[in-house]
């Protein structure tokens, strides 16, 4: 959605992987989005404040490890407290180490404050689809 801010990066202080991230931010960018990519190993916070301080219209977090689940579990709770509980929320990636199907990972997500969640392997023009989609019914 053109002229709109969105926050990118993958999340976990220990997670390197920023291919997806990369190809994503490129793709949001010629799709007209002011893209914010604060690079790979990033923890919530960091995400947060770089949505307040840009005054972002949506986060989209990508995680590799598998620990996305752990280390959002308090991600709602950190949306509520910035005053951010209604930006669009995205996380795609290795979301979840062990045995879970795509919806139960989807479901999970969304009880933890995301608005959609992509586990493994993603389209990004879905993506790009559904964030155009979501941001256009906040607006």
């Amino acid at each position: 959605m053109k002229g709109k801010t969105v926050i990118v990066g993958t999340v976990g202080t220990g997670d390197p992987h920023f291919v997806a991230i990369s190809f994503l931010s490129r793709i949001l960018h010629d799709d007209g989005f002011n893209v914010v990519n604060l690079g790979c190993s990033c923890a919530t916070e960091e995400f947060i404040k770089a949505a307040i301080e840009t005054k972002a219209d949506a986060i989209l977090m990508s995680s590799l490890l598998g620990y996305a689940e752990s280390d959002l579990r308090n991600y709602g709770d950190m949306l509520i407290e910035a005053g951010l509980e209604g930006i669009v929320s995205y996380i795609g990636g290795n979301l979840a180490i062990g045995a879970r199907t795509p919806e139960e990972a989807k479901k999970k997500f969304q009880e933890l404050g995301f608005t959609r969640a992509y586990p493994g392997v993603t389209d990004f023009d879905e993506v790009v689809k559904d964030l155009n989609n979501d941001l256009a019914k906040s607006s």
